[in-house]
């Protein structure tokens, strides 16, 4: 069984640490990371709580092939109430935390509670104490995991932690990890800052050494290994172009949001792509990109390795940022980028790495500068408000709103809010792209409608990673489907958003889901975890998560009325490419896909349902 078969549990209020036996039963149900601790949450935690008080709590969590040979079994989540949404929030990171964490003999961390002053937990194998963060709040995450390290003497040290935002409770603050990865959605960030939790910091040294059956495992994953070393995506594009291989691509297709979703397609794709980042500069002849990175038991290593032109204007008086620090992913840099019309591809690397540092999503950063741009432009806000000239495509506002929202200063206060929170203020709530108050991701739905439907149903709010229909509705896996058309769709948002849930519940990444299916999946998990897992029963474990997800929202009071998108893409037809004069049909599409999800008309779950699932 590849559970390390114990949790440990953190009461911040009391200063206390426990070890338990992780629920076996639970993980056969759930399998772990996002299903296990997901569980765990909706049992113990009032869906109707303050996502920042001290009765939320905040769950890190392991699945049963993180820190395995596995390919890409670097994977972690932070489960808890989302204070963005206001709904369940789980936010998946790589890098090589998560691994350290179950090779330390814990497959959980649950926090709860709050703390009086600054703490962080130290875990050296079985040894888990919380210790005085009071010298660490106020630092960045960069300074904190650097600290920690020469604290304990061990440059092994991994670190999972929070800058100013999650400290400021910026609402999209992240959780950031070696660095530059983080579990970026939701604001799990800004929970952990308002427990006064500043940092985890892991050691462990025991490995992994209870797989179930371990020659056929050694067997089935280096098998798999081999079917993503030979996949055009997972082989070729991810490893040399990482992420941003899309944005030319999406952009061609007429599906690129563009200044806060008015334009679907921009100009200045091509300054900011991929094939940008790995060209020399006419400035000193280096090229932004240095080298393409792995996480933890990554065979894909789709990570960016960037440096800043240390002439320009974000960079020129702080040397700080001069080194190689992560790089632009295709997401991030369409948000800082085509969303606020920006091509200045060095601007977009530095409010990538203050994003990185300071711990925020650029997803949600980057689309509600395009809403405060937009609201600029209306006349709205004012460059007295703001600090400066805000146009649509000012990389000088860029610079200025990622420096101020990080440290909490002025306007960026609201920045932090979140779109749909500022936009409200303001008087044009319209202009917030976002669903349950979460932003949208690199995607226009009017250009590939299967996403329009993703975003409408997801649980954390809008999202790509819980279905990602660009992979059959722009790249044909695993089969070609129309992206004009609203027809299938629903079949296929549920095929995936079930899929993703068993993916993400394994410790695995879902990038590997380019070249395998769940029957790919599901041998490894039956020679690490017991023979009952069979294709059926992975299938039903991420019906049952996503059925459990979408509970906790109804009785947290979400209604059919949230599964919705912005009037922009259900009105406004776009003006150019192949979906020139296309809405989002999601009117069509939500009906069918609540009878298939086995859900009444409003969205809750059907008693049948409920049954089947054994929920």
């Amino acid at each position: 069984m590849a559970w390390a078969g114990k949790i440990l549990r953190v009461n911040l209020s009391t200063g206390t640490v426990a070890s338990e036996p992780l629920k076996m039963d639970w993980a056969k149900q759930y399998l772990g990371s996002r299903g296990l601790a997901s569980k765990y949450l909706v049992e113990e935690v009032d869906p109707k709580v303050d996502p920042l008080s001290a009765d939320n709590k905040i769950i890190w969590s392991t699945g049963p092939l993180t820190g395995t040979m596995a390919s890409t079994g670097g994977r972690y989540t932070v489960v808890t109430k989302g204070p963005l949404t206001g709904a369940i929030a789980c936010s998946n990171s790589g890098g090589y935390w998560g691994a350290e964490l179950k090779m330390a003999g814990w497959d959980m961390v649950i926090f709860e509670g709050r703390s009086e002053k600054p703490v962080y937990l130290y875990i050296a194998d079985d040894v888990a104490e919380l210790r005085d963060a009071s010298g660490l709040w106020g630092k960045s995450v960069w300074v904190t995991e650097e600290t920690l390290k020469t604290q304990h003497q061990d440059p092994l040290l991994r670190v999972s932690s929070i800058g100013l935002a999650g400290e400021n409770q910026v609402l999209f603050a992240a959780v950031v990890n070696d660095l530059h990865r983080a579990a970026g959605r939701s604001g799990v960030g800004a929970v952990m800052g308002s427990k006064n939790l500043k940092a985890v910091a892991v050691r462990g040294t025991k490995g992994v050494g209870n797989i179930a059956n371990p020659k056929e495992f050694m067997r089935v994953t280096f098998e798999k290994k081999k079917i993503l070393h030979d996949n055009a995506v997972t082989g070729q594009g991810l490893p040399t172009y990482g992420t941003q291989v899309l944005m030319n691509v999406i952009n061609e297709m007429g599906a690129l949001p563009t200044r806060n979703h008015k334009d679907i397609q921009f100009e200045g794709a091509k300054d900011i792509s991929a094939e940008a980042m790995a060209t020399p500069r006419a400035t000193d002849g280096k090229k932004q990109l240095v080298t393409n990175q792995a996480c933890f038991g990554c065979t894909i290593a789709c990570g960016r390795i960037s440096k800043i032109d240390q002439g320009h204007f974000t960079v020129e008086n702080k040397p700080q940022y001069w080194g190689a620090s992560g790089g632009l992913e295709y997401e991030a840099a369409w948000a800082l980028g085509a969303a606020n019309g920006v091509n200045d591809l060095e601007a977009l690397q530095y409010a990538n790495v203050i994003c990185n540092e300071q711990g925020m999503d650029p997803i949600s950063f980057g689309a509600t500068i395009g809403a405060v741009m937009e609201l600029y432009e209306m006349g709205v806000l004012t460059a007295e408000q703001l600090g400066i000239d805000a146009k649509f495509g000012s990389a000088q506002a860029l610079a200025h709103f990622v420096d101020i929202t990080a440290r909490g200063e002025g306007f960026g206060k609201e920045i932090g809010q979140g779109s749909r929170r500022l936009c409200a203020k303001y008087g044009h709530p319209e202009l917030s792209m976002t669903v349950k108050s979460q932003e949208f991701p690199a995607y226009d739905s009017r250009g590939i409608q299967g996403m329009g439907l993703t975003y409408a149903t997801s649980n954390r709010g809008a999202c790509h990673l819980r279905s990602y229909t660009v992979a059959s509705e722009v790249l044909g896996i695993p089969v070609k489907t129309d992206p004009l058309t609203a027809d299938g769709k629903p079949e296929l948002v549920m095929a995936f958003q079930d899929a993703t849930a068993a993916f993400d519940s394994a410790g695995i990444c879902i990038f590997t889901s380019f070249a395998w299916t769940l029957a790919d999946v599901q041998p490894q998990v039956a020679a690490a975890c017991g023979d009952e897992f069979t294709l059926e029963n992975l299938n039903q474990i991420g019906e049952r998560i996503w059925n459990m997800e979408r509970d906790f929202n109804n009785r947290a009071g979400f209604t059919s009325k949230d599964d919705t998108l912005p009037p922009r893409l259900l009105n406004e037809p776009a003006k150019t490419g192949p979906a020139k004069g296309l809405v989002n049909k999601l009117p069509e599409m939500l009906p069918k896909y609540y009878e298939i999800r086995g859900w009444d008309h409003d969205g809750q779950l059907k008693p049948e349902t409920r049954s089947r699932l054994g929920l």
